[in-house]
């Protein structure tokens, strides 16, 4: 059953009061793609702008001191979120896809050579299949590709195989943007470990949703994006342990991550600055680190209560319509995403169809086109949970399915 504190937050979302083409609520299920964004996230950036507004570091006056505490405190806020040791392990980038970027780019040039091997999987984003075929072009290294069951789970005995003396890295996502599935990522870096070899972890779709303990797990990078847990676009972390981030070079240079610049030589800065040129989006790390302190004081142990028992009830309802096909494992292994398919209505018309009644689902390949062709399909519909999701909007979801199911 739903909690009441959750339920409760739904009017801290003012979007989730809006009518569509003025006749029908809003039911916002494509929160795999991006999240709606509270009003204390709002108002904090607001406020920002409006009185704290001044570039960070260096700047000696009044407004740039109160800017770079607070830009530094949700650099302190993100350390806590991922039990990192250590605010120089705390990154910021645009998002996850910068994130996988940024480590493909610089431990590639820092570790890889011709005939060095990356482990992917099948299940990948094409964020985590394409920063590593860009290094595969200009360095000749070689993509291992993690097999999936037919029901979306990890073949865990091919991923030991895949390893060797040429392996040098393992990057693999936590949760599946497509089919839900919640991957044994402690077991991923420890066989990983076993090899000397470091792992990063896509947490793009696990941050939102459940408690993550970068200590814990033992990875050695790990990327999430604010956009998909309450908080701006354009912001998202890249968390790596020093010892890796003191290795690799710069992703790029210009200000701030520099030391000391002449003709002749240029020194970097220390952690995290290193990894930081230019000037930072730091209004919108207030605002990640107030979605951060939004979903902490609601507990994420009670949003993954929530989201679970949501997406248990819609995997119930769905199967209750004709010709309804589910991707990926059974409720166990699944998180907060289902993508579908009825009969043989194709996946656009079922989402253009939906919208026409109020109800947002994502349509297509979900920017995984390998694994849709793994499964031998073009596209699916998704549907996709947050905290501020109910039971009812599962039914109007329900229904909406066998209304547009009976144009065809």
């Amino acid at each position: 059953m739903q909690t009441m504190p959750i339920i409760q937050k739904r009017d801290d979302f003012p979007i989730l009061q809006k009518v569509i083409y003025g006749k029908y609520p809003l039911v916002y299920l494509d929160n795999a793609a991006t999240t709606q964004k509270p009003r204390q996230v709002v108002e904090a950036m607001t406020e920002e702008y409006y009185n704290v507004n001044a570039n960070v570091h260096r700047g000696v006056h009044f407004l740039s001191q109160k800017a770079t505490e607070l830009h530094e405190a949700s650099r302190e806020t993100v350390r806590r979120f991922l039990n990192a040791r250590s605010t120089s392990e705390i990154i910021f980038t645009r998002g996850t896809t910068e994130s996988i970027n940024l480590v493909a780019s610089c431990f590639g040039q820092a570790f890889m050579k011709a005939g060095d091997e990356v482990i992917v999987s099948e299940m990948e984003h094409h964020s985590n299949i394409v920063s590593w075929q860009l290094m595969q072009e200009r360095l000749g290294i070689r993509l291992r590709v993690v097999p999936i069951t037919d029901d979306g789970r990890l073949v865990m005995d091919e991923y030991v195989k895949l390893f060797n003396e040429r392996t040098r890295i393992v990057s693999i996502t936590h949760v599946s943007n497509v089919l839900g599935t919640v991957n044994p990522v402690k077991d991923i870096v420890r066989i990983a470990h076993e090899h000397n070899v470091p792992v990063l972890i896509d947490g793009a779709q696990s941050s939102p949703h459940m408690k993550v303990d970068v200590q814990e797990l033992g990875c050695d990078f790990y990327a999430f994006s604010g956009h998909k847990i309450y908080g701006p676009t354009g912001i998202g972390v890249l968390y790596g342990k020093e010892e890796w981030l003191d290795r690799i070079p710069p992703y790029m240079g210009g200000g701030e991550m520099i030391k000391n610049v002449s003709f002749e030589r240029t020194t970097f800065n220390a952690l995290p600055y290193k990894f930081e040129a230019g000037t930072p989006d730091y209004v919108a790390t207030t605002g990640l680190a107030k979605a951060l302190d939004y979903v902490n004081a609601i507990g994420l142990d009670a949003i993954e209560a929530h989201e679970r028992d949501l997406t248990a009830y819609a995997m119930q309802r769905l199967m209750e319509v004709d010709g309804m096909h589910i991707y990926g494992p059974g409720i166990e292994e699944h998180d907060a995403v289902i993508s579908f398919q009825v009969g043989n209505i194709h996946h656009l018309d079922m989402g253009t169809l939906l919208d026409r009644l109020g109800i947002a689902v994502r349509t297509g390949h979900h920017c995984a086109e390998p694994l849709m062709r793994r499964l031998g399909i073009e596209g699916t519909c998704r549907a996709s949970f947050a905290l501020y999701n109910t039971r009812e909007e599962v039914d109007a979801l329900v229904e909406g399915i066998r209304r547009v199911s009976q144009m065809f």
